[in-house]
């Protein structure tokens, strides 16, 4: 299979990582505040004692998973940005494989988290949610809290594009507007919606670039 088609079902299944995520923090996870400033982590303490296994799926969803096969779309649209925009196309390279990067990181600090609360919970309650929160404030730091390593990757991408006309304005317009979205997630006062622009906007570019990547056999 070539390397456009793995690509363009790479991305396709990054938009399937962030539905997944979308859906069960509007509903499972709701009530513990995830997508608020109000988050709860006594709750989500006492959530883990009985349901440790959802927060791992969960995790490694939108993390690991998505963190795999990023770096496989990010390979892939290198590969079809070369041709007509050399040097753009090694720059997204460079910024989309760290956006893996420290995707991946953040998805392996979450699931330790969860694991050892799992197992300190029964014994020292307190001191499980003190290392929940603590390991929790590094995984955002990586990128769970911010979209700023995406919103650059998205954002160069569709300028590459733009410049070398080889992702169609479609992608462009909803690429340049996810990648201005990531980066005012910078701004703690716009971050809950900024994230919101971010995320949905992303569903949607991921979307259309691998259909994109999957149909289109040329750089037209």
């Amino acid at each position: 299979m070539k390397l456009r088609i793995i690509g363009g079902l790479a991305g396709l299944t990054c938009a399937a990582t962030y539905m997944f995520g979308f859906a069960l923090l509007v509903t499972l996870l709701a009530p513990l505040g995830f997508s608020t400033e109000d988050i709860n982590v006594r709750a989500i303490v006492e959530f883990i004692q009985t349901s440790a296994g959802l927060l791992i799926l969960w995790n490694s969803v939108i993390y690991i998973l998505n963190a795999l096969v990023l770096a496989v779309l990010v390979v892939a649209i290198h590969a079809r940005l070369r041709a007509k925009t050399p040097d753009w196309a090694a720059v997204t390279r460079a910024l989309g494989l760290i956006w893996a990067t420290l995707v991946l990181g953040a998805g392996m600090i979450a699931n330790v988290a969860v694991e050892r609360a799992a197992y300190i919970a029964p014994t020292d309650f307190e001191r499980a949610v003190t290392l929940w929160e603590t390991l929790h404030a590094v995984e955002l730091g990586l990128g769970g809290g911010n979209e700023i390593a995406g919103g650059v990757w998205i954002g160069c991408v569709s300028i590459a594009g733009l410049i070398g006309r080889s992702l169609g304005k479609i992608i462009v317009s909803l690429g340049l507007l996810t990648g201005a979205g990531g980066l005012l997630t910078l701004i703690p006062a716009l971050g809950d919606t900024a994230g919101a622009v971010f995320g949905l906007g992303a569903i949607a570019w991921f979307i259309a670039i691998g259909l994109r990547l999957i149909l289109q056999r040329n750089d037209a």
